[in-house]
Parts: structure tokens; C-alpha cells; sequence
């Protein structure tokens, strides 16, 4: 059995896509998975699977989720040693005084076009920083998210992909999870 941790994008947010977390264990369970954990209300779910086809594995929830709830909903899939290693190489936490409460990871669908991070380099939201990493955007934040000008729909905007994003406290708890099993 692999381990993965499935990240859903904008469930459960202002009221939107509501599905509550008995519902999404039954469904990654009606799907043939195992060991599944949930963490938060805003779409993590801890898993074991028998195949490790990351892309057949997304593809199978999010067609489960429009057929349960009616709605589509992106699914990004990482496994334990992809965290891990998002964990160990932030940039941006590794610069004096850095505060990981200030850190977020924004996880990519596909790696963006160089065209794209390029046009992305023109634009300063000081003291707001991001560095990308393939299909990882590791972001700092020093005045909270809420006001973020580097938020999620920025970078799906700029980037042209797919995205989600969490804190660093969930990505480190995520992790922590899914060494559980």
C-alpha cells in the first residue's frame, strides 16, 4: 500500500462546495482506499491506495466527488517523501528571522510555462515573497493571508495552472500524518 495525502481545492470555503468530512472518508473508502484521515475542514485527506498512479488516483476523486456532490473539485496529490522534501527546501524560511507562521505552500496542478514564471518575476508585492520550485510556490507572507496580494487566485491567474494552497503548520501536520501509517 502507498501513502498519499490528497489536497482539494475550495471545499468547505465561505459556505461553498460544503462536504463534510464522514461524508469524504465514506467516499475515498467507496473509491477502495484505506487507513484515510482527514485533517481540517478545508480538504485534506490522508490515505493508503494499492496503486501508486498518482494521475489515475486524482482523476478517480474528482469524479467521484461531481458524482456525489454535483460539483467539480481539483485534487492535487502528493506522497509522504514529496512533503518531506517540500518541507526540508523552503527558501524562504531559511532566511534570518523568518517566521514560520507567516510561510504558506501553494501546490501546483502541472508545472507552469517559463513564460509565465517569467511575467510573474515582473511583479513586487514587497514585503509579500514566493519562490517556485516545479509544481511548489512557497510563499511568505509577513501581514497575514487575509490580505495577501499573493494569494491562490493570483497565482492561477499569473500562472495559467491550478492551485492550492496551505499554511505551513497544516503542510508540517499533514506530513506528520502521513508517516503515521
Amino acid at each position: 500500500m502507498k501513502r498519499f495525502i490528497a489536497l482539494l481545492r475550495g471545499i468547505n470555503v465561505s459556505g461553498q462546495k460544503k462536504i463534510k468530512m464522514s461524508e469524504l472518508r465514506a467516499l475515498f473508502e467507496d473509491i477502495g482506499f484505506r487507513d484515510i484521515e482527514t485533517y481540517i475542514q478545508s480538504g485534506n485527506v490522508i490515505f493508503n491506495s494499492k496503486t501508486d498512479d498518482i494521475k489515475n488516483l486524482g482523476v478517480k476523486i474528482e469524479k467521484k466527488i461531481k458524482e456525489e456532490f454535483d460539483f467539480d473539485v481539483k485534487v492535487i496529490l502528493k506522497n509522504c517523501a514529496e512533503l518531506e522534501y517540500i518541507l526540508n527546501k523552503n527558501p524562504l524560511l531559511m532566511k534570518q528571522k523568518a517566521k514560520p507562521d507567516w510561510a504558506y505552500v501553494t501546490f501546483l496542478s502541472e508545472e507552469p510555462s517559463t513564460i509565465n514564471i517569467e511575467k510573474l518575476k515582473e511583479i513586487n508585492y514587497n514585503p509579500e515573497e514566493y519562490f517556485i520550485d516545479s509544481k511548489t510556490i512557497y510563499v511568505y507572507l509577513p501581514n497575514g493571508y487575509g490580505r495577501a496580494k499573493l494569494n491562490n487566485n493570483f497565482f492561477e491567474s499569473k500562472l495559467k495552472v491550478l492551485a492550492t494552497t496551505r499554511n505551513w503548520k497544516t503542510v508540517n501536520k499533514l506530513f506528520e500524518l502521513s508517516k503515521s501509517n
